[in-house]
């Protein structure tokens, strides 16, 4: 019974990602949304500042608060994580060892960091990648830390827009790797395919949904959120 109880609390988490609206943030809170992904990337359609202050990302009473950032600097991230009151960073970009190692030495030891692998044709490439989030994963000895460096990782469709395709990436190339972090799955996950990642040999924590569950881009259709959580 206790075995049975444990497989029912594995349910798949879900973060819903490129939020602008409060009333729909607060529609997700009811549903109890895993992660609230909000995106501080000037070029993305659903640029946050554009319709959110930071104050008000502050005050969202809410545990998984996640900032998307592409190549910022790291004293911008440590500034905007801490007015307005993330718990998770996501690197988006092509940040280096050295530039995480800094990263996590600059900012609150409370929030956690997820590294994107954005997942092109290649197993060989994303292997490639993973060696170097190893590293990172088992931490640095001179930051006489016990935690690591990255907690999650993040696996998206590759693109010169840096995520929000709606595209996916063959999820085949997961099963054959070895994954060392919990990961979120994201890259055009919709309606009609997520039924295909019980296929998946090392299964995601938590899908990442942003532009096929929205009406127009940063507005999300919380209908269909709903939708996916009965299919899950």
């Amino acid at each position: 019974m206790e075995s049975q109880k444990q497989e029912a609390s594995r349910q798949t988490q879900l973060k819903v990602c490129g939020l602008t609206q409060l009333n729909h943030i607060n529609e997700l809170m009811v549903l109890k949304v895993d992660f609230l992904g909000f995106i501080f990337y000037e070029k993305s359609p659903r640029f946050v500042l554009n319709h959110l202050s930071l104050d008000e990302i502050s005050t969202i009473d809410h545990h998984g608060k996640v900032g998307v950032f592409v190549n910022e600097t790291v004293g911008k991230i440590v500034e905007i994580s801490d007015e307005a009151n993330l718990n998770f960073i996501q690197l988006h970009g092509d940040e280096n060892e050295e530039y995480i190692i800094k990263l996590r030495q600059n900012l609150n030891e409370n929030v956690k960091i997820i590294k994107v692998i954005r997942v092109g044709t290649y197993k060989s490439e994303v292997e490639n990648e993973l060696q170097k989030i190893s590293n990172l994963a088992r931490g640095k000895a001179e930051l006489s830390e016990a935690k690591p460096l990255v907690s999650n990782l993040l696996f998206d469709t590759d693109s010169k827009a840096f995520g929000g395709t709606g595209k996916t990436f063959d999820w085949n190339i997961l099963t054959e790797i070895k994954i060392p972090l919990p990961y979120f799955l994201s890259g055009g996950i919709s309606l009609e395919n997520v039924d295909q990642i019980k296929n998946l040999s090392q299964k995601p924590f938590s899908l990442d949904i942003n532009s096929k569950f929205e009406t127009e881009a940063g507005i999300k259709d919380i209908e269909k959120i709903k939708k996916l959580y009965e299919k899950l």
